[in-house]
Protein backbone atom coordinates (compact mmCIF):
# COMPACT_ATOMS: atom_id res chain seq x y z
CA UNK A 1 0.00 0.00 0.00
CA UNK A 2 1.42 3.53 -1.21
CA UNK A 3 0.11 6.51 -1.94
CA UNK A 4 0.41 8.32 -5.96
CA UNK A 5 0.01 11.16 -7.82
CA UNK A 6 1.08 12.55 -10.80
CA UNK A 7 0.30 15.89 -12.61
CA UNK A 8 0.46 18.07 -15.73
CA UNK A 9 -0.64 21.84 -14.73
CA UNK A 10 -0.15 25.32 -16.09
CA UNK A 11 1.22 26.30 -13.32
CA UNK A 12 3.64 25.06 -10.39
CA UNK A 13 3.25 22.07 -8.89
CA UNK A 14 5.26 21.89 -5.98
CA UNK A 15 2.85 23.28 -3.13
CA UNK A 16 -0.29 20.52 -5.23
CA UNK A 17 2.17 17.58 -5.20
CA UNK A 18 3.13 18.39 -1.37
CA UNK A 19 -1.13 18.97 -0.57
CA UNK A 20 -1.79 15.82 -1.92
CA UNK A 21 1.08 13.43 -0.40
CA UNK A 22 -0.63 14.99 2.57
CA UNK A 23 -4.25 13.99 1.76
CA UNK A 24 -2.75 10.58 1.24
CA UNK A 25 -0.42 10.01 4.20
CA UNK A 26 -2.28 7.19 5.71
CA UNK A 27 -1.24 5.23 2.52
CA UNK A 28 2.37 4.66 3.36
CA UNK A 29 4.10 6.46 6.23
CA UNK A 30 7.40 4.94 5.80
CA UNK A 31 8.99 7.79 3.16
CA UNK A 32 8.10 10.11 0.84
CA UNK A 33 9.75 11.71 -2.55
CA UNK A 34 8.46 14.29 -4.91
CA UNK A 35 9.85 15.00 -8.28
CA UNK A 36 8.95 17.63 -10.38
CA UNK A 37 9.75 18.38 -14.57
CA UNK A 38 11.34 22.18 -15.55
CA UNK A 39 11.54 21.65 -19.29
CA UNK A 40 13.65 18.76 -20.14
CA UNK A 41 15.30 18.38 -16.29
CA UNK A 42 13.62 16.47 -13.41
CA UNK A 43 14.12 18.09 -10.00
CA UNK A 44 14.12 15.37 -7.21
CA UNK A 45 13.62 15.37 -3.58
CA UNK A 46 12.85 12.22 -0.90
CA UNK A 47 13.70 11.31 2.04
CA UNK A 48 12.16 8.89 4.93
CA UNK A 49 10.01 9.05 7.38
CA UNK A 50 6.95 11.38 6.77
CA UNK A 51 5.74 14.13 4.61
CA UNK A 52 5.82 17.10 6.99
CA UNK A 53 9.24 15.64 7.81
CA UNK A 54 10.60 14.48 4.48
CA UNK A 55 10.16 18.16 3.04
CA UNK A 56 11.57 21.89 4.06
CA UNK A 57 10.86 25.63 2.22
CA UNK A 58 14.58 25.07 0.88
CA UNK A 59 13.21 21.54 -0.68
CA UNK A 60 9.92 22.89 -1.68
CA UNK A 61 11.89 25.69 -3.61
CA UNK A 62 13.98 23.34 -5.52
CA UNK A 63 11.36 21.76 -6.68
CA UNK A 64 9.99 23.73 -9.83
CA UNK A 65 8.28 23.23 -12.58
CA UNK A 66 4.45 22.90 -13.45
CA UNK A 67 4.47 18.29 -13.65
CA UNK A 68 5.41 15.93 -11.39
CA UNK A 69 4.77 12.61 -9.48
CA UNK A 70 5.10 12.16 -5.86
CA UNK A 71 4.96 8.97 -4.10
CA UNK A 72 4.31 8.00 -0.01
CA UNK A 73 6.13 4.65 0.75
CA UNK A 74 4.60 1.88 2.78
CA UNK A 75 6.75 -1.47 2.77
CA UNK A 76 5.77 -4.12 1.57
CA UNK A 77 7.17 -8.16 0.93
CA UNK A 78 9.69 -7.65 4.02
CA UNK A 79 11.39 -4.53 3.11
CA UNK A 80 13.11 -2.57 5.21
CA UNK A 81 13.04 1.45 5.85
CA UNK A 82 15.73 2.40 3.15
CA UNK A 83 16.43 6.03 1.59
CA UNK A 84 17.89 3.97 -1.30
CA UNK A 85 14.01 2.12 -1.62
CA UNK A 86 12.57 5.80 -1.21
CA UNK A 87 10.68 6.69 -4.34
CA UNK A 88 10.15 7.85 -6.72
CA UNK A 89 12.70 5.79 -8.56
CA UNK A 90 14.73 7.08 -11.67
CA UNK A 91 16.24 6.24 -14.61
CA UNK A 92 18.48 7.96 -17.50
CA UNK A 93 18.26 5.44 -20.17
CA UNK A 94 16.80 5.43 -22.87
CA UNK A 95 15.27 8.58 -21.97
CA UNK A 96 14.81 9.45 -18.20
CA UNK A 97 12.15 8.48 -16.60
CA UNK A 98 10.81 8.58 -12.70
CA UNK A 99 8.10 6.22 -11.29
CA UNK A 100 6.50 5.92 -8.37
CA UNK A 101 4.42 1.91 -7.82
CA UNK A 102 1.79 0.63 -5.35
CA UNK A 103 1.76 -2.65 -5.18
CA UNK A 104 3.89 -5.85 -5.42
CA UNK A 105 5.50 -7.85 -8.48
CA UNK A 106 4.73 -11.64 -7.86
CA UNK A 107 7.33 -12.56 -10.55
CA UNK A 108 10.10 -9.83 -9.37
CA UNK A 109 12.72 -12.51 -8.89
CA UNK A 110 12.49 -13.95 -12.43
CA UNK A 111 12.14 -10.20 -13.89
CA UNK A 112 15.53 -9.25 -11.91
CA UNK A 113 17.42 -12.12 -13.76
CA UNK A 114 15.85 -11.75 -17.10
CA UNK A 115 16.65 -7.76 -16.59
CA UNK A 116 20.69 -8.64 -15.97
CA UNK A 117 21.00 -11.43 -18.35
CA UNK A 118 18.84 -10.49 -21.29
CA UNK A 119 18.09 -6.66 -21.05
CA UNK A 120 21.65 -5.79 -19.89
CA UNK A 121 20.06 -3.72 -16.81
CA UNK A 122 21.52 -3.73 -12.92
CA UNK A 123 18.90 -3.35 -10.23
CA UNK A 124 20.51 -1.56 -6.84
CA UNK A 125 18.43 -1.99 -4.30
CA UNK A 126 15.92 -5.03 -3.72
CA UNK A 127 12.65 -2.64 -4.49
CA UNK A 128 10.40 -4.05 -6.97
CA UNK A 129 9.34 -0.78 -8.13
CA UNK A 130 13.09 -0.31 -9.10
CA UNK A 131 12.60 -3.84 -11.26
CA UNK A 132 9.24 -2.49 -12.93
CA UNK A 133 10.50 0.81 -13.83
CA UNK A 134 13.74 -1.04 -15.80
CA UNK A 135 10.96 -3.04 -17.25
CA UNK A 136 9.26 0.02 -18.86
CA UNK A 137 12.59 1.51 -19.70
CA UNK A 138 13.52 -1.58 -21.65
CA UNK A 139 9.81 -1.45 -22.99
CA UNK A 140 10.18 1.92 -24.22
CA UNK A 141 13.48 1.49 -26.00
CA UNK A 142 11.63 -1.62 -27.72
CA UNK A 143 8.87 0.59 -29.00
CA UNK A 144 10.57 3.91 -29.69
CA UNK A 145 11.80 5.08 -33.12
CA UNK A 146 15.17 6.74 -33.39
CA UNK A 147 14.84 7.60 -29.76
CA UNK A 148 11.76 9.49 -30.28
CA UNK A 149 8.66 8.52 -28.63
CA UNK A 150 5.01 9.19 -29.26
CA UNK A 151 1.50 8.36 -27.69
CA UNK A 152 1.63 4.86 -30.22
CA UNK A 153 4.93 4.03 -28.63
CA UNK A 154 4.13 4.48 -25.43
CA UNK A 155 1.04 2.54 -25.32
CA UNK A 156 3.24 -0.61 -26.99
CA UNK A 157 5.70 -0.64 -24.33
CA UNK A 158 3.18 -0.80 -21.25
CA UNK A 159 1.53 -3.80 -23.42
CA UNK A 160 5.20 -5.25 -23.54
CA UNK A 161 4.98 -4.53 -19.72
CA UNK A 162 2.10 -6.54 -19.37
CA UNK A 163 3.26 -8.83 -21.29
CA UNK A 164 6.54 -9.76 -18.65
CA UNK A 165 4.93 -8.53 -15.08
CA UNK A 166 2.71 -10.50 -12.62
CA UNK A 167 1.29 -9.40 -9.88
CA UNK A 168 -0.56 -6.18 -8.89
CA UNK A 169 0.92 -2.39 -9.65
CA UNK A 170 -0.67 1.27 -10.16
CA UNK A 171 2.08 3.31 -11.28
CA UNK A 172 2.51 6.86 -12.33
CA UNK A 173 5.62 8.07 -14.49
CA UNK A 174 6.69 10.81 -15.88
CA UNK A 175 9.16 10.52 -19.08
CA UNK A 176 12.03 13.74 -19.83
CA UNK A 177 10.77 15.30 -22.40
CA UNK A 178 7.36 14.14 -22.94
CA UNK A 179 4.54 13.28 -20.56
CA UNK A 180 2.77 12.01 -17.71
CA UNK A 181 2.01 8.13 -17.68
CA UNK A 182 -0.18 6.00 -15.42
CA UNK A 183 -1.03 2.53 -15.74
CA UNK A 184 -3.33 -0.15 -13.93
CA UNK A 185 -2.58 -4.15 -13.88
CA UNK A 186 -4.32 -6.05 -16.02
CA UNK A 187 -6.76 -7.04 -12.51
CA UNK A 188 -7.01 -3.52 -11.19
CA UNK A 189 -5.77 -4.88 -7.99
CA UNK A 190 -4.58 -1.32 -6.81
CA UNK A 191 -6.56 1.76 -6.89
CA UNK A 192 -6.05 4.69 -9.41
CA UNK A 193 -7.59 7.51 -10.44
CA UNK A 194 -7.70 10.27 -12.69
CA UNK A 195 -9.37 14.34 -12.93
CA UNK A 196 -9.48 17.44 -14.33
CA UNK A 197 -9.31 20.79 -13.71
CA UNK A 198 -10.69 23.63 -16.27
CA UNK A 199 -8.38 26.65 -15.90
CA UNK A 200 -8.03 29.62 -18.34
CA UNK A 201 -4.76 28.38 -19.82
CA UNK A 202 -6.33 24.76 -20.30
CA UNK A 203 -7.42 21.75 -18.85
CA UNK A 204 -5.00 20.25 -15.86
CA UNK A 205 -4.90 16.61 -14.96
CA UNK A 206 -4.32 14.63 -11.86
CA UNK A 207 -3.53 10.76 -11.22
CA UNK A 208 -4.00 9.82 -7.83
CA UNK A 209 -4.78 6.16 -5.50
CA UNK A 210 -7.68 7.79 -4.15
CA UNK A 211 -10.35 10.32 -5.30
CA UNK A 212 -10.05 12.16 -2.15
CA UNK A 213 -6.82 13.61 -3.87
CA UNK A 214 -8.66 14.95 -6.54
CA UNK A 215 -11.39 16.70 -4.24
CA UNK A 216 -8.49 18.13 -1.51
CA UNK A 217 -6.61 19.73 -4.82
CA UNK A 218 -10.16 21.12 -7.11
CA UNK A 219 -9.50 18.06 -9.52
CA UNK A 220 -12.78 16.69 -10.87
CA UNK A 221 -12.73 12.95 -10.92
CA UNK A 222 -13.28 11.65 -14.35
CA UNK A 223 -13.14 7.94 -14.02
CA UNK A 224 -10.71 5.36 -12.65
CA UNK A 225 -8.05 4.35 -14.48
CA UNK A 226 -9.19 0.67 -16.00
CA UNK A 227 -7.71 -2.77 -15.31
CA UNK A 228 -4.65 -2.74 -17.47
CA UNK A 229 -5.22 0.77 -19.10
CA UNK A 230 -2.98 3.06 -19.47
CA UNK A 231 -3.41 7.19 -19.80
CA UNK A 232 -0.74 9.28 -21.13
CA UNK A 233 -0.58 13.26 -20.56
CA UNK A 234 1.77 15.18 -22.50
CA UNK A 235 3.36 18.13 -20.98
CA UNK A 236 1.33 20.51 -23.29
CA UNK A 237 -1.99 19.02 -21.42
CA UNK A 238 -3.26 17.01 -24.39
CA UNK A 239 -5.06 13.65 -22.98
CA UNK A 240 -4.10 10.21 -24.32
CA UNK A 241 -5.69 6.73 -23.28
CA UNK A 242 -5.46 3.37 -24.32
CA UNK A 243 -6.22 -0.25 -23.51
CA UNK A 244 -3.29 -1.89 -23.45
CA UNK A 245 -4.34 -5.88 -23.03
CA UNK A 246 -6.81 -7.82 -24.01
CA UNK A 247 -7.26 -9.89 -21.12
CA UNK A 248 -8.78 -8.24 -18.00
CA UNK A 249 -10.64 -9.05 -15.01
CA UNK A 250 -11.75 -6.18 -12.80
CA UNK A 251 -11.10 -7.53 -9.10
CA UNK A 252 -10.27 -4.68 -6.78
CA UNK A 253 -8.53 -5.40 -3.18
CA UNK A 254 -11.42 -5.94 -0.94
CA UNK A 255 -9.04 -4.60 1.95
CA UNK A 256 -9.24 -1.11 0.77
CA UNK A 257 -12.68 -0.82 1.74
CA UNK A 258 -11.98 -2.76 5.19
CA UNK A 259 -9.23 -0.58 6.14
CA UNK A 260 -6.85 0.90 3.67
CA UNK A 261 -8.74 3.89 2.13
CA UNK A 262 -9.71 6.52 3.81
CA UNK A 263 -13.76 6.74 4.03
CA UNK A 264 -14.19 9.63 2.16
CA UNK A 265 -12.70 8.35 -0.78
CA UNK A 266 -14.43 6.30 -4.00
CA UNK A 267 -12.85 3.47 -5.54
CA UNK A 268 -13.91 2.09 -8.63
CA UNK A 269 -17.12 3.53 -7.95
CA UNK A 270 -17.86 2.21 -4.54
CA UNK A 271 -18.06 4.81 -1.46
CA UNK A 272 -16.08 3.04 1.23
CA UNK A 273 -17.63 5.08 3.74
CA UNK A 274 -21.17 3.11 2.11
CA UNK A 275 -19.32 -0.28 2.32
CA UNK A 276 -18.05 0.11 5.61
CA UNK A 277 -21.77 1.57 6.71
CA UNK A 278 -23.19 -1.90 5.14
CA UNK A 279 -20.75 -4.09 6.68
CA UNK A 280 -22.22 -3.05 10.03
CA UNK A 281 -25.60 -3.22 8.82
CA UNK A 282 -24.15 -6.92 7.89
CA UNK A 283 -22.89 -7.57 11.17
CA UNK A 284 -25.95 -6.63 13.21
CA UNK A 285 -27.93 -9.21 10.86
CA UNK A 286 -24.95 -11.36 12.39
CA UNK A 287 -25.43 -10.29 15.76
CA UNK A 288 -29.57 -10.93 15.97
CA UNK A 289 -29.42 -14.20 14.00
CA UNK A 290 -26.28 -16.11 15.54
CA UNK A 291 -25.45 -14.14 19.17
CA UNK A 292 -29.23 -12.82 20.09
CA UNK A 293 -28.17 -14.26 23.72
CA UNK A 294 -25.74 -11.83 24.32
CA UNK A 295 -26.71 -8.55 26.58
CA UNK A 296 -25.11 -5.95 24.76
CA UNK A 297 -25.23 -2.38 26.25
CA UNK A 298 -23.01 -0.39 24.65
CA UNK A 299 -21.00 -0.48 21.10
CA UNK A 300 -17.67 1.23 20.99
CA UNK A 301 -15.29 1.48 17.97
CA UNK A 302 -11.71 1.08 17.84
CA UNK A 303 -10.63 4.75 16.18
CA UNK A 304 -11.01 5.27 13.43
CA UNK A 305 -11.88 3.45 10.36
CA UNK A 306 -14.14 1.09 11.94
CA UNK A 307 -16.94 3.66 13.43
CA UNK A 308 -19.04 3.76 10.30
CA UNK A 309 -19.20 -0.22 10.68
CA UNK A 310 -19.82 0.27 14.78
CA UNK A 311 -22.61 3.22 14.20
CA UNK A 312 -24.21 0.84 11.80
CA UNK A 313 -24.01 -2.15 13.94
CA UNK A 314 -25.14 -0.12 16.94
CA UNK A 315 -28.53 1.22 15.36
CA UNK A 316 -29.52 -2.19 13.81
CA UNK A 317 -29.25 -3.68 17.29
CA UNK A 318 -31.07 -0.89 19.06
CA UNK A 319 -28.30 -0.14 21.76
CA UNK A 320 -26.18 3.18 22.66
CA UNK A 321 -23.46 3.65 20.71
CA UNK A 322 -20.14 5.28 22.38
CA UNK A 323 -17.09 6.40 21.71
CA UNK A 324 -14.99 4.94 24.64
CA UNK A 325 -11.50 4.88 22.94
CA UNK A 326 -9.65 8.49 23.01
CA UNK A 327 -6.33 8.55 20.06
CA UNK A 328 -3.17 10.05 20.39
CA UNK A 329 -2.83 11.23 16.60
CA UNK A 330 0.97 11.54 17.08
CA UNK A 331 1.85 7.64 17.04
CA UNK A 332 1.78 5.77 13.97
CA UNK A 333 -0.66 3.42 12.75
CA UNK A 334 0.41 0.09 14.71
CA UNK A 335 -0.37 -2.03 11.52
CA UNK A 336 2.44 -0.62 9.07
CA UNK A 337 5.01 -0.89 12.14
CA UNK A 338 7.78 -3.03 11.61
CA UNK A 339 8.62 -5.22 14.65
CA UNK A 340 6.42 -7.12 16.88
CA UNK A 341 7.74 -5.47 19.94
CA UNK A 342 7.39 -1.62 18.82
CA UNK A 343 3.60 -2.44 17.55
CA UNK A 344 2.74 -4.01 20.81
CA UNK A 345 4.41 -0.87 22.85
CA UNK A 346 2.72 1.19 21.16
CA UNK A 347 -0.99 0.55 21.55
CA UNK A 348 -1.47 1.83 24.77
CA UNK A 349 0.40 5.41 24.00
CA UNK A 350 -1.79 5.63 20.88
CA UNK A 351 -4.97 4.80 22.56
CA UNK A 352 -6.66 5.70 26.04
CA UNK A 353 -9.90 4.42 27.56
CA UNK A 354 -13.01 6.65 28.90
CA UNK A 355 -13.98 4.53 31.90
CA UNK A 356 -17.47 6.09 32.37
CA UNK A 357 -17.77 4.15 28.92
CA UNK A 358 -17.15 0.44 30.03
CA UNK A 359 -17.74 0.46 34.09
CA UNK A 360 -19.77 -1.66 35.15
CA UNK A 361 -21.42 -2.67 31.13
CA UNK A 362 -21.31 -5.49 28.59
CA UNK A 363 -19.51 -3.75 25.83
CA UNK A 364 -19.26 -4.73 22.22
CA UNK A 365 -16.14 -3.11 20.72
CA UNK A 366 -15.80 -2.77 17.29
CA UNK A 367 -12.66 -3.18 15.13
CA UNK A 368 -12.33 -3.03 10.78
CA UNK A 369 -10.24 -6.34 11.10
CA UNK A 370 -7.44 -8.30 13.21
CA UNK A 371 -4.52 -9.48 11.78
CA UNK A 372 -2.24 -10.39 14.52
CA UNK A 373 -4.46 -10.16 17.26
CA UNK A 374 -2.09 -7.93 19.19
CA UNK A 375 -3.97 -4.55 19.28
CA UNK A 376 -6.99 -6.56 19.96
CA UNK A 377 -5.45 -8.68 22.69
CA UNK A 378 -4.34 -5.02 24.60
CA UNK A 379 -7.81 -2.97 24.04
CA UNK A 380 -9.76 -5.73 25.50
CA UNK A 381 -7.70 -5.75 28.20
CA UNK A 382 -7.75 -2.10 28.46
CA UNK A 383 -11.64 -2.12 28.49
CA UNK A 384 -11.39 -4.89 31.60
CA UNK A 385 -9.28 -2.09 32.99
CA UNK A 386 -11.70 0.56 32.88
CA UNK A 387 -14.17 -1.38 34.54
CA UNK A 388 -16.14 -3.52 31.58
CA UNK A 389 -18.20 -6.26 33.26
CA UNK A 390 -17.83 -8.45 29.55
CA UNK A 391 -15.63 -7.39 26.53
CA UNK A 392 -17.51 -8.69 23.29
CA UNK A 393 -15.13 -7.96 19.65
CA UNK A 394 -16.92 -7.78 16.31
CA UNK A 395 -15.05 -7.73 13.43
CA UNK A 396 -15.81 -5.51 10.63
CA UNK A 397 -13.36 -8.20 8.25
CA UNK A 398 -13.84 -11.97 7.63
CA UNK A 399 -10.87 -14.02 9.42
CA UNK A 400 -7.11 -12.72 7.93
CA UNK A 401 -5.84 -16.29 7.70
CA UNK A 402 -3.74 -15.67 4.34
CA UNK A 403 -0.84 -13.26 3.73
CA UNK A 404 -1.44 -10.85 1.03
CA UNK A 405 1.03 -10.84 -2.01
CA UNK A 406 -0.10 -7.89 -3.70
CA UNK A 407 1.01 -5.36 -1.71
CA UNK A 408 -0.54 -5.06 1.28
CA UNK A 409 3.00 -6.18 4.29
CA UNK A 410 0.42 -8.49 6.47
CA UNK A 411 2.85 -10.84 8.42
CA UNK A 412 3.51 -14.77 7.50
CA UNK A 413 0.50 -17.18 7.86
CA UNK A 414 1.90 -18.51 11.18
CA UNK A 415 1.76 -14.62 13.07
CA UNK A 416 -2.10 -14.29 11.74
CA UNK A 417 -3.81 -15.00 14.77
CA UNK A 418 -6.87 -16.66 13.15
CA UNK A 419 -4.88 -19.01 11.21
CA UNK A 420 -5.74 -22.32 12.02
CA UNK A 421 -7.50 -21.84 15.12
CA UNK A 422 -11.33 -21.54 15.32
CA UNK A 423 -13.35 -18.36 16.33
CA UNK A 424 -13.33 -19.42 19.90
CA UNK A 425 -9.68 -19.78 20.29
CA UNK A 426 -9.26 -16.51 18.35
CA UNK A 427 -11.38 -15.17 21.38
CA UNK A 428 -9.34 -16.72 24.25
CA UNK A 429 -6.33 -15.60 22.46
CA UNK A 430 -7.13 -11.88 22.65
CA UNK A 431 -9.13 -12.70 26.12
CA UNK A 432 -12.74 -11.67 24.46
CA UNK A 433 -15.80 -13.16 26.09
CA UNK A 434 -17.26 -13.39 22.45
CA UNK A 435 -15.85 -12.74 18.99
CA UNK A 436 -18.21 -11.85 15.79
CA UNK A 437 -16.37 -12.20 12.40
CA UNK A 438 -17.82 -10.84 9.33
CA UNK A 439 -18.67 -13.39 6.75
CA UNK A 440 -16.87 -13.39 3.49
CA UNK A 441 -19.87 -13.32 1.29
CA UNK A 442 -21.44 -10.92 3.64
CA UNK A 443 -18.56 -8.90 3.40
CA UNK A 444 -18.66 -9.22 -0.88
CA UNK A 445 -22.34 -7.91 -1.23
CA UNK A 446 -21.84 -5.61 0.94
CA UNK A 447 -19.35 -3.81 -1.67
CA UNK A 448 -20.60 -5.37 -4.73
CA UNK A 449 -24.26 -3.40 -3.35
CA UNK A 450 -22.94 -0.04 -3.99
CA UNK A 451 -21.53 -1.16 -7.53
CA UNK A 452 -22.94 -3.87 -9.15
CA UNK A 453 -20.48 -3.73 -12.18
CA UNK A 454 -17.90 -5.26 -9.66
CA UNK A 455 -18.63 -8.95 -9.67
CA UNK A 456 -15.40 -10.50 -7.60
CA UNK A 457 -13.05 -9.13 -6.07
CA UNK A 458 -9.09 -9.82 -4.65
CA UNK A 459 -9.84 -11.22 -1.41
CA UNK A 460 -6.87 -13.97 -0.92
CA UNK A 461 -6.06 -12.74 2.97
CA UNK A 462 -9.60 -14.05 3.75
CA UNK A 463 -10.14 -16.67 1.31
CA UNK A 464 -6.24 -17.91 0.35
CA UNK A 465 -7.37 -17.19 -3.29
CA UNK A 466 -4.56 -15.68 -5.11
CA UNK A 467 -6.09 -14.34 -8.36
CA UNK A 468 -3.22 -13.85 -10.85
CA UNK A 469 -2.88 -17.75 -10.93
CA UNK A 470 0.88 -17.67 -10.29
CA UNK A 471 1.06 -17.51 -6.21
CA UNK A 472 2.79 -20.72 -5.55
CA UNK A 473 3.37 -22.76 -1.89
CA UNK A 474 7.25 -22.06 -3.12
CA UNK A 475 6.53 -17.91 -3.59
CA UNK A 476 4.56 -17.98 -0.33
CA UNK A 477 7.32 -19.94 1.72
CA UNK A 478 9.61 -17.14 0.25
CA UNK A 479 7.61 -14.38 1.32
CA UNK A 480 7.60 -16.06 5.14
CA UNK A 481 11.23 -16.19 5.05
CA UNK A 482 11.29 -12.33 4.21
CA UNK A 483 8.01 -11.23 6.20
CA UNK A 484 8.43 -13.34 10.06
CA UNK A 485 9.44 -10.51 12.57
CA UNK A 486 12.95 -11.86 13.21
CA UNK A 487 13.64 -11.04 9.08
CA UNK A 488 12.58 -7.79 9.14
CA UNK A 489 14.43 -6.27 12.61
CA UNK A 490 17.38 -7.60 10.98
CA UNK A 491 17.10 -5.93 7.86
CA UNK A 492 15.26 -3.10 9.81
CA UNK A 493 18.92 -3.13 11.66
CA UNK A 494 20.95 -3.09 7.99
CA UNK A 495 18.72 -0.68 6.65
CA UNK A 496 19.89 1.38 9.28
CA UNK A 497 23.30 0.97 8.66
CA UNK A 498 22.62 1.81 5.27
CA UNK A 499 21.27 5.21 5.18
CA UNK A 500 24.07 5.73 7.98
CA UNK A 501 26.79 5.13 5.96
CA UNK A 502 25.22 7.48 2.83
CA UNK A 503 24.90 9.95 5.52
CA UNK A 504 28.32 10.03 6.60
CA UNK A 505 29.42 10.03 3.20
CA UNK A 506 27.75 12.85 2.58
Amino acid sequence: MCGLIGVVARSPVNQLLYDGLQVLQHRGQDAAGIVTADGDNFQMHKGSGLVRDVFRTRNMRYLSGNAGVAHCRYPTAGSATSFAEAQPMYVNSPFGIVLGHNGNLTNAEQLKHELFRQDLRHVNTNSDSEILLNVLAHELQDACTDYKLDADAIFAAVAGVHRRIKGAYAVVAMIAGYGLLAFRDPFGIRPLVFGVARTEGGPEYLVASESVALDALGFELVRDVAPGEAVFIDFDGVFHGRQCTAQTSHRPCIFEYVYLARPDSVIDGISVYETRLRMGASLAEKVKREHSHLSIDVVVPIPDSSRPSAMELAEGLGVSYREGFIKNRYIGRTFIMPGQEVRKKSVRQKLNAIAMEFKGKNVLLVDDSIVRGTTSREIVQMARDAGARKVFFASAAPPVRYPNVYGIDMPTSRELIAYGRSDAEVAREIGADRLIYQDLDALVDDCRSVNPAIESFEASCFSGEYVTGDVTPEYLANIDALRNDGELARREASAGQLDLNLATSD
